[in-house]
């Protein structure tokens, strides 16, 4: 067998697009994702809104919920819901640098940066939630194999 497949893209689904559109301009940038390449556009035969934040490496993309689910409440722990998405950072000083920029954009600081020993000894990390409630990491850790 080979290497792991990669990701390819990732698309989470918000409950409003025009709300959240500058947190994750924001967070993507902060991410190293080139706002340049972003693509915004609305799929007709789906009824959705799409922003796609692309990168060689893979693209981030968030979308509008169907009208019946605009009000349901976000909960990592329901039957296929993500229970949240972790980046990983290359240093502690880029956890640092994301974790001010998130502070500045208005995210809901769960954890902030730390080592967290049940993790590892070296699991250093950031965890916060988006203005819907989706909950995301920043984590280095030098002990990842």
């Amino acid at each position: 067998m080979g290497l792991p497949m990669k990701i390819d893209h990732l698309q989470v689904t918000v409950k409003d697009i025009n709300e959240v559109e500058s947190f994750y301009d924001g967070l993507m940038e902060a991410l190293g994702f080139d706002l340049n390449k972003k693509i915004k556009v609305y799929l007709e035969e789906m009824d959705m809104d799409v922003i796609e934040y692309l990168d060689k490496s893979y693209d981030f993309g968030i979308c509008s919920a169907l009208k019946q689910y605009e009000e349901e409440t976000i909960h990592r722990r329901k039957p296929g819901a993500v229970h949240h998405i972790a980046f990983r950072a290359s240093s502690r000083n880029e956890v640092d640098r994301i974790y001010k920029t998130v502070m500045e954009l208005g995210a809901k600081i769960l954890d902030e940066p730390k080592i967290f020993p049940q993790h590892g000894p070296n699991y250093y990390a950031l965890f916060f939630n988006d203005p819907d409630g989706i909950k995301y990491e920043i984590v280095s850790n030098d002990d990842h194999f």
